[in-house]
């Protein structure tokens, strides 16, 4: 799979795309098709006849775990936690680097100077009270540190200001703000680009919680098991995909602001008044013969972007832990209802006392969890951290409030935390809930446990009781 195209083509055949060839309007309505589609448990969908232009949009990629297991070549039975803990597995062995081509498909069609006109692209209006239009959803932006050289991939928020000028929403700690913010100690503007397409793992990655100057086209290389092919572009000297469909060049000025804002987020609710943000001067936009636009449904939960942020986050999580060399690691889950990011819920094999613990201090120390997690659930390794009954149920059953609960004063927020005031945003408090029996006790509570010889007599038997399905036990 070298590109969306495939993607599509790949979803199509195992019955995961909706092609709609009836004219949508992108004031609103293609969102709200999209939205209800994907509430339902509904395919990708493919919008051939947008209103007032000739361009396909492509939305809902990710909004079951089975287009998930395409994106990643995985079985498509597997659940997030499964897919996750493939992702953890393959970029803790070994990251491959891209692969430098002369020329690729996104050098199909090349617009410069007055030519350039972002609207000629089949922007949405996804919500009613958006400040305007975002061509930034499914978008990833592609920046260099001019001091290592590490490229990174960062996905913000883009909204079409004009022709030629898109907002970028670089929340600060991010890593292209911390770019951006040595920039501007040189007094310089930073080259940048905006891409939508290529392979859909860029879009995973370019959205996920990578450790500091690690380049996300290396854990793209991992995760394909072989490398992606870039172009170097002359104009910004920046890698592209080489297969992506739509690429936005140009630079960021740290001092130039304008005011974006508000927009529908995957939280639930609006970010909040314009304030003063940073922007993309586009200076050429590069696109395939008939490009494909993508975009990301957000609103309440669960949606395209909670998906997305649910399977990223767990597995960078899962990555870190496993970098860290904590034992007993069984399963690891942030659960798409949470938004995909304020809560993750770890299944630990007690090993010594404070063990359990340990795991949950460790969670919001690490690159994924110190930003924007609320709490950590900790349970034993008899339940899998994306069982959410049997978690309540250790909840209920494990987990004695003053016993088993730290709280952490201050830690860091996201700007987009709708339950933090709008002007108080950047920190906010951590609770650890250790839902395991202290390993210590020497008189435990005994668990009530199915028999294994009996089990496996029934499961023997299970087709003669006459039940339709396969017995998952």
């Amino acid at each position: 799979m070298n590109d969306l195209r495939d993607f599509l083509a790949e979803c199509k055949e195992k019955g995961e795309l909706h092609t709609i060839s009836a004219e949508v309007d992108w004031n609103l309505e293609l969102s709200h098709v999209a939205k209800l589609n994907e509430e339902a448990g509904g395919a990708g969908l493919l919008f051939e006849n947008v209103k007032g232009y000739d361009m396909p949009v492509f939305t809902s990629a990710f909004t079951t775990p089975s287009r998930m297991a395409i994106a990643l070549r995985q079985p498509s039975h597997y659940s997030m936690c499964n897919l996750s803990r493939e992702w953890m597995l393959l970029t803790t062995k070994e990251l491959i680097k891209p692969k430098l081509v002369d020329s690729g498909p996104i050098m199909e069609n090349v617009i410069e100077g007055d030519q350039i006109n972002l609207l000629d692209f089949p922007v949405p209006l996804f919500n009613k009270l958006d400040g305007g239009r975002f061509i930034g959803t499914a978008v990833y932006l592609i920046t260099k540190d001019p001091d290592t050289g590490w490229v990174n991939l960062g996905t913000y928020r883009m909204q079409v200001h004009d022709n030629n000028r898109c907002g970028v929403q670089m929340i600060k700690g991010k890593h292209g703000d911390l770019t951006l913010r040595k920039y501007k100690e040189m007094n310089k503007k930073m080259p940048a680009v905006a891409v939508i397409g290529g392979d859909p793992l860029l879009f995973l990655v370019g959205s996920s919680m990578i450790p500091f100057q690690t380049d996300e086209y290396d854990i793209v290389g991992a995760l394909r098991g072989e490398p992606l092919e870039i172009v170097e572009n002359d104009l910004t000297g920046l890698p592209l995909p080489a297969h992506a469909e739509i690429a936005l060049i140009g630079e960021i000025d740290p001092n130039d602001l304008i005011g974006e804002g508000p927009f529908g987020e995957y939280t639930g609710y609006y970010s909040g008044e314009p304030i003063p943000k940073t922007f993309l001067n586009v200076k050429r936009v590069l696109h395939r013969n008939n490009p494909i636009f993508w975009a990301c449904i957000v609103g309440r939960p669960i949606n395209d972007v909670c998906m997305i942020q649910s399977l990223n986050r767990t597995a960078s999580l899962w990555a870190d832990l496993e970098t860290m060399k904590i034992p007993g690691i069984k399963s690891v889950y942030i659960p798409a209802s949470s938004s995909g990011r304020f809560w993750a819920v770890v299944s630990v094999q007690q090993l010594y006392p404070g063990h359990s613990m340990q795991v949950g201090t460790a969670v919001i120390s690490t690159t994924t969890g110190s930003y924007g997690l609320k709490g950590v659930i900790v349970v034993e390794d008899d339940i899998a951290a994306d069982d959410w009954d049997q978690v309540l149920w250790s909840l209920s059953v494990r987990y004695d409030p003053k016993r088993s609960t730290q709280i952490i004063n201050r830690g860091r927020s996201t700007s987009l935390d709708p339950s933090l005031p709008i002007d108080s945003r950047q920190i906010v408090s951590r609770i650890i809930m250790d839902a395991c029996t202290p390993f210590e006790w020497k008189d435990k509570p005994k668990s009530v446990l199915l028999d294994k010889d009996t089990v496996e007599q029934v499961r023997k038997r299970w087709k003669e009781f006459g039940f339709k399905y396969d017995p998952s036990f």
